[in-house]
């Protein structure tokens, strides 16, 4: 089976909305790209005393909506198709949010678990002297992503501010509130997919309460999808999984109790009164909604077939394949797209940015109220496209996205 690539999916995703959109060829070829990328290397003293030089990343993918925004990923397989693909689904997810940002993404090379507070500190730092005259509130602002958190947010805002001379909140998102951060961060993601899923519930005639819900990945997001799943809407989580394993109860989990195991041992798995199941056997479990929020190309040509989910709802980044789009969709699937789906984070760090800029902060309920608002109207347009278009819901996303980006950069003389 040929290596997976996510950037080329994305490619294949933009040349399929040219054609939907009969886009102009300047258009199409200029989306089809980054409009800028840098790769940087970072000397760091490490604890031993040596020095060792990580590799980094920043792509800015497009910019004709406004700065670019987009999180930092610390992982030793990162590489730069990734963070390429990742700035292209932020720069359609900030239009299809109606957000006035572009899109970015960063990364480094790095095994944070093997790293001391101090060497993480020492590379963050190394990141933002790096990048110093690339990022800023108007040019690009990072957030935090894989194995990055908000004390990591903290030392690059502060790291920014050193460099300007003068405190810089807006630079980063995802900080700790006590340094800018918004309420309702925390499980922003997982929150915004919810209101989604409950427009498509009705859309698709599911009643919530009682509904049956698998999640395959049980990190902040997989965790808050089951959680507000459960508390909010009355679903029955019937199985969770991560890259350990899975547990399958057909009476239903509680999440909080699935945390705590996890907590405790490093691993859903094993849970006492649950029955093991894998990640692949999850993905074909007979519920009403699948939440994938793990792991990129999970649902491919080989298994969609076998999904019996009526909605399926993307936590993750790009975990569904075009030749399993394609076959979900002739099998009646309602999909909610990755950058429709999972776009509450970048909409409460804009939330955030907005509160930076006006030094006047809003109270959980409010960012709540505003985050529903933003993401009911959002689905509403995708459906109303999918269904005017006849396309599936991935096809009608990126059209209404793709065509706020294709506006600005004609008006503004790009193209």
């Amino acid at each position: 089976m040929a290596e997976f690539n996510p950037f080329a999916v994305v490619q294949q995703q933009v040349d399929r909305c040219a054609e939907i959109l009969k886009l102009d060829a300047g258009v199409h070829d200029m989306l089809r790209r980054p409009m800028r990328e840098v790769w940087v290397s970072l000397p760091v003293r490490m604890d031993d005393g040596s020095t060792r030089v990580f590799q980094g990343f920043r792509v800015q993918y497009n910019d004709a909506r406004g700065p670019t925004k987009g999180g930092l990923r610390f992982h030793p397989e990162e590489n730069i198709d990734t963070v390429r693909a990742l700035a292209a689904w932020m720069t359609w997810k900030c239009a299809l949010m109606d957000i006035p940002l572009g899109g970015g993404k960063g990364g480094i090379v790095c095994n944070p678990k093997e790293m001391s507070q101090g060497e993480l500190e020492r590379v963050s730092r190394a990141y933002v002297r790096a990048l110093g005259r690339l990022i800023g509130p108007d040019r690009d602002v990072p957030a935090p992503d894989v194995y990055t958190n908000p004390q990591i947010m903290a030392w690059m805002m502060d790291e920014y501010s050193r460099l300007e001379g003068a405190n810089q909140f807006g630079v980063i998102t995802g900080k700790p509130p006590a340094l800018g951060g918004s309420a309702g961060r925390g499980d922003a993601t997982a929150r915004g997919g919810w209101y989604v899923i409950r427009e498509a519930a009705k859309e698709c005639g599911t009643d919530l309460a009682g509904a049956r819900v698998a999640v395959q990945g049980y990190g902040n997001a997989g965790y808050y999808a089951a959680h507000l799943g459960h508390t909010l809407f009355g679903c029955k989580v019937v199985a969770v999984s991560d890259s350990r394993g899975g547990i399958l109860a057909e009476e239903g989990l509680d999440p909080e109790h699935v945390a705590a195991h996890k907590a405790e041992t490093g691993s859903v798995a094993g849970l006492p009164g649950t029955e093991p199941i894998s990640n692949a056997e999850l993905l074909g479990l007979e519920v009403d909604i699948l939440i994938p929020a793990a792991l990129e190309n999970v649902l491919t040509g080989e298994n969609a077939g076998d999904v019996r989910a009526s909605i399926v709802a993307e936590l993750a980044n790009g975990p569904t394949s075009p030749e399993a789009d394609s076959i979900l969709h002739r099998n009646g699937v309602h999909v909610l797209p990755d950058f429709l789906c999972n776009a509450g984070g970048v909409t409460v760090s804009y939330f955030e940015m907005v509160q930076n800029l006006y030094m006047f902060y809003w109270d959980e309920e409010e960012v709540h109220q505003r985050l529903d608002a933003k993401m009911t109207t959002a689905y509403h347009a995708v459906l109303e496209t999918a269904q005017r278009l006849d396309v599936n819901m991935r096809e009608a996303a990126y059209a209404v996205a793709v065509r706020h980006v294709a506006e600005a950069m004609q008006l503004r003389g790009w193209v």
